[in-house]
């Protein structure tokens, strides 16, 4: 289907700490990660502010993405010794989507943004729509590479990842409740943070998937490889991506950036001029940016602005550059929905302390479920795990595994209320002891920890 694909005359190799080696054996897929787009995801952290809690988290997007690929690969290449098709519609592997898929396993992160998920939240930027674009837009390096394979090649490899392309075998290994980019993450994500949480065997999941007309199944014997890949994804969700002391530090990132763009309108409604502009951030402020400004952000220049914040004039602005750079978070308590009123007096005696509430008190709650909120009778079912029997019949996991039926439809909520940790200080430590006390008692006589 594609011939204009050429084999590396000798594949290449990355060395990996997940993989070991990472194969490269096509032209294009070395292409693609030479080009300036895929590039700049060296200068992104993969886990954000994870790595204020886990030191280790210091690795990339582009490490993940490479991961990514490989297990695509690996994937790819057992579908096409152990179960290649034999004619049209049978519903094995069709060996020509090969390139298709590992072209869309590399990219899937691609207009993944500095800080992403708060800078996204705050900005409204998407990085899905990001990869798109970057994917179809001629300007880009990633689409000039692409096109060299077919002039339609690109739309081919984003409609992978937004989950519109004709073959739900190649969806699904990309996307969908066990997937290339789900393996990676669980592994490479436990590696870096020194957690065990996230290790599964990946060799045997690898070696009891098949694919099948309607998608991708995992072979009944495989059974407990699947368990317990759902199990270390739970894990790994309570234990490490909602850790309550990274979500404190996100809470500040994004009251930080807020903080930076209410300034900003405020003077360009003529209240004075800044002596520091951060030109990279206003195409963002303005909410008018192009594709190129998108790519110039990374991790690095956003903490040099708050580097350079740090001595602004406006005290929130400089107090919150501070606690961000130098690793002072607030601190939180857990709460339930029938609060509302105590949170509204704690927020009255935070404000009584002379700190501004809209910067310096915030609500983060954090839902997922275990086994990535499948609920086969939700009204928006995601794909299944589906185990193939024996006799080539599918059956669903969770109505097979006590063990996943247990976790799966449960919800992991974990509201908290952030606060500055002045708050607790002790009452000769502080200008407002008043307030502390306050404070305190209230959290206590309210049972709300």
């Amino acid at each position: 289907m594609h011939n204009s694909n050429q084999q590396l005359p000798m594949e290449k190799v990355f060395r990996d700490p997940i993989h070991n080696y990472i194969y490269v054996q096509d032209q294009v897929i070395l292409d693609l990660i030479n080009t300036k787009e895929f590039q700049r995801l060296r200068r992104i952290h993969q886990l954000g502010t994870t790595s204020f809690v886990f030191h280790g988290a210091e690795h990339t997007r582009f490490s993940h993405s490479l991961g990514c690929y490989e297990v695509a690969r690996q994937i790819v290449s057992s579908f096409e010794r152990n179960y290649p098709s034999k004619e049209a519609n049978d519903g094995l592997w069709d060996n020509s989507e090969r390139l298709v898929t590992l072209c869309a396993a590399l990219l899937h992160d691609i207009g993944h943004g500095a800080y992403s998920h708060t800078f996204e939240h705050i900005f409204n930027t998407n990085h899905e729509e990001i990869t798109t674009q970057i994917i179809t837009d001629p300007s880009t390096e990633v689409n000039q590479v692409l096109s060299k394979i077919s002039p339609d090649f690109p739309s081919q490899v984003a409609s992978v990842i937004s989950h519109d392309y004709p073959n739900p075998q190649v969806v699904q290994l990309i996307s969908s409740q066990l997937d290339a980019d789900r393996m990676d993450y669980l592994l490479r994500d436990s590696y870096y943070t020194g957690t065990n949480y996230g290790t599964f065997d990946l060799t045997r999941i690898l070696r009891v998937m098949r694919p099948y007309k309607g998608g991708i199944g995992f072979q009944v014997s495989g059974v407990h490889a699947v368990e317990d890949f759902i199990v270390s994804r739970f894990q790994m969700y309570l234990q490490v991506y909602f850790h309550s002391v990274s979500r404190s530090m996100e809470v500040i990132l994004a009251r930080l950036l807020q903080r930076a763009n209410t300034l900003y309108q405020s003077e360009r409604s003529g209240n004075g001029q800044r002596s520091f502009q951060p030109h990279y951030l206003l195409p963002f402020f303005d909410n008018n940016f192009t594709l190129n400004d998108y790519l110039k952000l990374d991790d690095g220049v956003l903490n040099t602005y708050f580097l350079q914040w740090e001595d602004d004039d406006d005290p929130i602005l400089s107090d919150l550059a501070k606690r961000f750079l130098n690793r002072i978070p607030l601190k939180s308590i857990q709460f339930s929905n029938n609060h509302e009123k105590e949170l509204n007096e704690l927020r009255q005696i935070v404000a009584d302390s002379g700190f501004d509430t809209d910067y310096y008190t915030a609500v983060n709650s954090s839902y997922d479920l275990p086994y990535d909120a499948y609920d086969p009778t939700s009204s928006k079912p995601r794909t299944q795990i589906e185990l193939i029997q024996n006799d080539g019949s599918l059956i669903e996991l969770s109505s097979v595994s006590d063990l996943v039926r247990s976790i799966s439809g449960k919800v992991s909520t974990d509201e908290r209320f952030y606060f500055p940790k002045e708050m607790l200080a002790d009452s000769n430590e502080t200008l407002f002891s008043t307030q502390t006390e306050q404070f305190k008692n209230h959290i206590q006589n309210n049972q709300l920890i």
